[in-house]
């Protein structure tokens, strides 16, 4: 079949051809923005899952109601490597400077440009770390005390009544969360107490991985009050279908019944996979309709395309130790184990894991869900692991 008709397209945070399953979670936004707008209080949304979930294509979503509905947004991506606070600040700088130009006769967006000036020079962040040039005074003695926790706050404060002054709603989005350290997640939620105590036209959005919700309430005890945390997983057997049914069908191509089995039984239903297993599916196939065998045929392919791209990405990322630990992860399956499950598989000691246990956790290959318990961020890797380590040989752990 025509590969340039191919309606499949896999990538990360590339929207699918058919956003189905998502409809709860797109209302939820909607409600948000428009509740927020109207100068209603309404907790702000932190998506939570696995990675391939679709987290980033939904927050791409939500912004843009976000922008259709009038608010003024940023998108913002953490990095392990980067602080929050060199991260936010050319964003905030781009967003005020675009609220000052509307038209108005209050002083409040200058007044947020000068608290941001002094928030830079309070966290002693050099021009060449934030990339920007504030020519503007600072505001001395506000969120300029280097402590993140007062000032983010009193900068946030600073943009939300700019905002107000201006009648033009703010939309803070933030993917993968799971990076900020427990100081700059507690110095968000803060902020964004503050802006709810006020009722300032401020909402954030954001998404990270499973254990998102436990560092918030780690951080602080009144974070469950401020956010919902709904939970993106994978699409239910009917809704996997329609994801790949239906576009196809707008291309005049057809799927039999046993080849939609056949996909959502290797995809487990993951979004990612199954626009993966669409797309190579698609190049596979002679004629409509697609067939079983066709997949199978596929099946290849669409393993190799995700072991050198989705997964091996990840893989070069680990040293010998980690990669051990995660193939002995492997020997356990997909789901929740036991930290001492995989120490009895490595024959050591459980203290010498704990530190190649918190790397893994810190690089966002595995979560915690509870005391004891881990688990891999990324769908299906525990295969991937036993294609690429086909037997544990115990070197990597003389490392810690």
């Amino acid at each position: 079949m025509d590969p340039l008709k191919n309606p499949f397209s896999p990538g990360a945070g590339t929207p699918p051809p058919e956003l189905v399953g998502r409809d709860p979670v797109l209302e939820q936004g909607r409600i948000l923005l428009g509740r927020i707008k109207g100068g209603r209080p309404e907790k702000s949304l932190l998506l939570t899952g696995l990675h391939g979930v679709g987290k980033t294509v939904l927050l791409n979503q939500i912004e843009h109601a976000a922008k259709n509905n009038g608010f003024r947004t940023v998108f913002i991506e953490a990095h392990e490597d980067k602080g929050l606070g060199p991260l936010i600040v050319p964003y905030l700088r781009s967003l005020l400077f675009d609220i000052d130009r509307i038209a108005g006769v209050g002083n409040k967006a200058k007044r947020a440009l000068s608290v941001l000036r002094s928030f830079v020079a309070g966290l002693k962040l050099t021009y060449g770390e934030v990339s920007v040039r504030l020519d503007i005074d600072p505001e001395k003695g506000c969120a300029d005390s280097g402590d993140l926790e007062i000032d983010l706050p009193e900068l946030f404060i600073a943009i939300g009544e700019a905002a107000a002054d201006r009648c033009c709603p703010i939309a803070i989005f933030i993917d993968e969360l799971q990076y900020l350290n427990k100081k700059e997640l507690g110095a968000l939620i803060m902020a964004m107490h503050k802006l709810q105590q006020r009722q300032l036209p401020v909402v954030l959005l954001g998404a990270g991985l499973p254990i998102l919700p436990g560092l918030a309430g780690d951080s602080k005890s009144y974070a469950e009050r401020l956010f919902s945390f709904p939970n993106i997983g994978a699409l239910t057997k009917e809704d996997a279908i329609r994801a790949l049914q239906d576009p196809a069908k707008q291309e005049g191509i057809c799927f039999d019944a046993s080849a939609l089995e056949e996909v959502y039984s290797l995809t487990k239903g993951y979004p990612y996979f199954l626009q993966e297993w669409g797309y190579v599916t698609w190049n596979t196939a002679v004629s409509s309709p697609i067939t079983v065998e066709a997949v199978r045929k596929a099946t290849k392919a669409a393993i190799q395309r995700l072991d050198e791209n989705f997964f091996r990405v990840r893989f070069n990322r680990l040293v010998p130790s980690e990669k051990e630990f995660l193939r002995a992860m492997a020997e356990l399956g997909s789901g929740i184990c036991r930290t001492s499950d995989v120490v009895n598989i490595l024959g050591v000691k459980i203290a010498s894991l704990g530190p190649v246990r918190a790397k893994l956790i810190k690089k966002g290959m595995i979560y915690s869900p509870s005391h004891g318990e881990i688990a891999f961020t990324v769908p299906l890797f525990d295969q991937f692991m036993i294609r690429s380590v086909p037997k544990l040989v115990g070197v990597g752990l003389q490392e810690v």
